[in-house]
């Protein structure tokens, strides 16, 4: 299994975004979607040693929705509710791919 990569997640992030959105969104705004994810996978117990996790443990739907409720609350927040499904997609795509 291949280590996680912050460059490599932000560029499949981005990939995932139009050109204007991408341009729009800096780095650090990706990051944190990448840090409320990794924050809720913490708070479901899917990062726990003893853990089993795979994709199906995932609630994607669950995920999304809570995303956008963090960014909701970060009104300076570029990204919007639309692009936060793609994100979160790709992002789930690379971790995938680390496997």
């Amino acid at each position: 299994m291949k280590d996680f990569d912050e460059k490599e997640a932000v560029r499949a992030m981005r990939a995932a975004l139009s050109p204007e959105a991408s341009q729009r969104c800096d780095d650090g705004e990706l990051l944190n979607i990448i840090d409320i994810i990794w924050d809720w996978y913490d708070d479901q117990g899917l990062l726990d040693i003893d853990a089993e996790a795979d994709d199906d443990d995932v609630n994607v739907e669950a995920l999304n929705s809570h995303v956008r409720k963090m960014l909701a609350k970060d009104r300076m927040s570029p990204i919007r509710p639309d692009e936060v499904e793609p994100l979160v997609a790709a992002e789930l795509q690379y971790e995938q791919s680390l496997i």
